[in-house]
């Protein structure tokens, strides 16, 4: 408490920001390998992208060390829009007490993440479509060819007029309530659990950062399917998937379960960090 709930907007967004730049490279790689062999049995199809760090330099090989920021510009849009949203919405649960009664964190968490989803979304849309988009030879996915942001925004708009920018919206939503219910929940706990053990002070940063990353566990966990199911809808190019529930079917049923949890790997590992960071950027900015 003691920060208004619109310093906790500039606030989570500027932390949000800040940890977009050191892990969007993680984002790019996330893609690919969210996008590699869709619906398509395992084994079936060429991997040119095999774990976080051979990834990476697939698409190093691909586009240049700039390939691994594609999409930085409108990864910080929807960071700043999301996490400014997010941090505002739960900042004003906060000063309501609603996170005093028993699952009241988790709950504010969750509605707090899917209303900054929903703000957020075109901007992830457009991210999606920026990071898939390739070399012909390790292109995965449909390449929606993009000059640049503004062009993706304009060319989404001219062909699907405004809801057309919040397409795949329906996997946005719960993949960041989810993720945020489960960040909240366990990121607090976590954080009093390391310093009820004594193993860093209690208000130091050796703390936030294992909180941080033991909750990423459970939200890599739990996320990823969300997560993929989203990545896809935002990249489909026609209509491949009716919905979100479709394409959780169609997924585990042509790919297999373990297709939900294609790039769990980049999603742990940016999460790992981009919890911390956000959370210690936004801890810290708020001590100013």
């Amino acid at each position: 408490g003691g920060v208004p709930p619109a310093a906790d907007l500039v606030l989570g967004a500027a932390a949000g920001c800040l940890a977009c730049v050191l892990t969007n490279p993680l984002e790019v790689v996330k893609t690919r390998l969210q996008l590699q062999g869709e619906l398509q049995p395992p084994g079936t199809y060429p991997r040119p992208y095999r774990g976080v760090l051979r990834a990476m330099g697939a698409v190093c090989r691909a586009d240049g060390l700039r390939g691994l920021q594609k999409g930085l510009a409108a990864g910080l849009l929807y960071q700043g829009l999301m996490n400014g949203v997010r941090f505002y919405c739960y900042s004003h649960a906060e000063d309501a007490g609603w996170t005093r009664y028993p699952g009241g964190t988790v709950a504010a968490g969750a509605v707090a993440g899917a209303v900054g989803a929903f703000v957020g979304s075109p901007a992830y849309l457009v991210k999606t479509h920026l990071q898939a988009q390739t070399l012909a030879a390790v292109a995965v996915g449909h390449q929606h060819n993009h000059e640049s942001i503004s062009g993706a925004f304009e060319s989404i708009y001219r062909q699907h007029g405004v809801v057309g920018l919040w397409r795949g919206v329906s996997g946005a939503i719960p993949r960041v309530a989810v993720g945020s219910a489960a960040q909240l929940a366990t990121f607090a706990s976590a954080k009093d659990w390391v310093c009820e053990h004594q193993w860093f002070g209690a208000g130091s940063w050796a703390a936030v950062l294992a909180g941080g990353m033991v909750s990423g566990v459970a939200v890599a966990v739990t996320m990823t399917p969300f997560d993929v199911v989203s990545t896809r809808l935002y990249n489909q190019p026609g209509k491949l998937y009716r919905g979100f529930l479709d394409c959780i079917l169609q997924i585990s049923s042509k790919e297999g379960l373990l297709g939900l949890y294609k790039g769990i790997g980049a999603v742990y590992l940016r999460l790992g960090p981009h919890t911390v960071l956000s959370l210690f950027f936004w801890d810290e900015l708020r001590k100013m």
